[in-house]
């Protein structure tokens, strides 16, 4: 069975008057219930609820119906507001729906509970509110929110109350509500309740402290007798020469009604923190910060200067702290700087080393670094034979670095082999062969003019000329393939031509010889004779023809 209980919790703020008493209430905890008489609108109704901390009634279940009808229905036929109001956006009733598009003060339409008079089939429009009709049986009806109705009904929850005191023994209390009710017997008591202690000469009142809360409490300050609530201290209620006291713990100061207490930091200006000590407190701030001179602000301490090694590599000072860093190629893990690992096959064009902080790319044997791109390899020899550079696909492809030409050695392996540029004759004097390049000097008392010629010593009043230890022909030398088949067709018509005309010069000096010889030598005599035959018969002469 419910408990029925008298009382409402009605909150007066300081500096207002105290809200309007209902004319009956009811209790059905945690809530009650008060019903007002006179005539009102809906907003006004509205309002005497709100000014007590209060809302009009919601009634959503058969137990706030009961609660209803135990309020009003003494007055049949009498007309209340009920908390149902038609939102402002909605212009027209709903029929169909179980609350016909109403909602409660709260802004929902949530209901186990619906007593409307008769189904109704059209919508009704315009500002429209719910009224409670009191008879045999408690029906809703839709009502003009501007109409006056005999009264409201009003709903609060117990929230905010001041508990029963608890005197010592043989110390009676009596209260006295700030409305009339149907039992004494009160759970908790509404704001502007008195509570007389005619033993002790004391009466407290049920009131909204400082801080918004409900608390008894006197118009004086000071505690009051400490047999009752503690004299009303938070802290502890104490006499001094017959005068009750309060005082606080260390650390906290009396407010001033000298009841509550407050701690010494309350209203301190400390920027960050403040630190209660004796009488008094203590400005501190957070890591990272030190106290200005004023001993109140905080100003931002630089880390990275007051402690060198804090980080592994990098330290960067941040406000109230720092941060820590890595170089290039390094990333932190748990405070201290790991060398990542950069090298993918994808990073260099043939080779990936990992080194502190990052990754170099090296060749294979025959290349060497691009010096435009040192992630690329160019061809590059620094021996009299490399191997050739063939395409994996068709070893008939197949390329050497400049100042090579290209051979097949008997194992039919593609060999690059250095070509010796000093047989062609690129340097005026003398000329040194390197792999892949050849170096021009020039003999003592000469001096190199440009990367190939040499001029005497005497035409320098300055500085000889400095060229690089492998000078680039002027001229580039012909491709490998092409330049190796011409050298050789070359060389071998030289020789011929060499061997041919030793031949012609040999048989002319045999000729004069003979001639001058006349017929000491038979070879000589026998090819004279047949020369000068030769001769004869050659000439045409008409006498030779006849002798002959």
């Amino acid at each position: 069975m419910l408990r029925l209980c008298l009382g409402l919790l009605l909150a007066a703020s300081a500096g207002r008057s105290a809200p309007e008493p209902p004319a009956d209430t009811l209790c059905l905890e945690p809530d009650c219930f008060g019903v007002f008489w006179g005539r009102r609108r809906f907003a006004e109704a509205s309002g005497v609820c709100a000014a007590g901390r209060g809302r009009l009634m919601w009634v959503r279940s058969t137990v706030a119906a009961g609660a209803t009808d135990l309020l009003a229905g003494q007055r049949r036929g009498a007309r209340l507001w009920l908390g149902l109001q038609l939102p402002p956006g909605r212009q027209c009733t709903e029929p169909g729906r179980r609350l016909r598009g109403f909602r409660w003060a709260a802004g929902d339409e949530l209901t186990d509970y619906v007593a409307w008079r008769q189904p109704r089939t059209h919508p009704v429009c315009g500002r429209r509110c719910v009224a409670l009709e009191v008879g045999k049986d408690l029906v809703w009806e839709e009502e003009r929110c501007d109409s006056e109705l005999d009264g409201f009904l009003c709903e609060y929850n117990l929230t905010d109350f001041c508990a029963k005191l608890s005197p010592g023994a043989g110390v009676a209390v009596t209260y006295t509500p700030s409305f009339e009710g149907r039992d004494s017997d009160l759970p908790a008591m509404p704001a502007g309740t008195t509570a007389s202690v005619p033993s002790l000469g004391l009466e407290l009142v049920c009131q909204v402290s400082g801080d918004g809360v409900l608390q008894w409490g006197t118009a004086s300050p000071g505690a009051w007798h400490c047999q009752l609530e503690n004299g009303g201290c938070e802290g502890t209620c104490h006499w001094e020469q017959g005068t009750p006291l309060c005082s606080c713990p260390p650390g906290e100061r009396l407010e001033q009604d000298q009841r509550s207490c407050a701690s010494l930091c309350a209203n301190a200006p400390c920027e960050h923190h403040c630190i209660p000590h004796g009488g008094s407190y203590t400005c501190m701030c957070h890591e990272g910060y030190q106290l200005a001179e004023d001993s109140v602000h905080c100003r931002d301490v630089d880390d990275c200067h007051a402690k060198p090694d804090l980080c592994d590599q990098e330290c960067v000072n941040t406000i109230g702290g720092f941060q820590c860093r890595c170089h290039l190629g390094y990333e932190l893990v748990e405070g201290k700087c790991e060398d990542v690992i950069d090298c993918y096959e994808e990073k260099c064009q043939h080779k990936c080393v990992d080194v502190p902080g990052g990754y170099k790319c090296t060749c294979f044997d025959g290349y060497a670094p691009d010096p435009q791109n040192p992630d690329k390899c160019v061809l590059f020899c620094n021996q009299s034979s490399c191997p050739a550079d063939c395409d994996p696909h068709t070893e008939a492809t197949c390329y050497c670095p400049s100042g090579f030409i290209l051979e097949q050695t008997d194992g039919n392996k593609q060999m690059c082999v250095d070509l010796d540029e000093c047989e062609m004759d690129y340097c005026e004097h003398l000329c040194t062969n390197e792999p892949g390049s050849y170096r021009c000097h020039c003999r003592e008392g000469f001096v190199l003019s440009d990367q190939h010629s040499c001029s005497p010593e005497d035409e320098f009043s300055g500085d000889t000329m400095a060229y690089p230890k492998t000078a680039p022909p002027t001229r580039a030398p012909p491709k490998a393939d092409s330049l190796h088949l011409g050298v050789l067709v070359g060389i071998s018509i030289g020789i011929l031509a060499t061997i041919l005309a030793l031949m012609a010069l040999f048989y002319h000096l045999m000729k004069k010889h003979c001639a001058t010889q006349g017929d000491k030598g038979y070879k000589c005599s026998n090819s004279t004779e047949k020369e000068l035959g030769l001769q004869q018969v050659t000439s045409g002469s008409p006498a030779a023809n006849q002798k002959l």
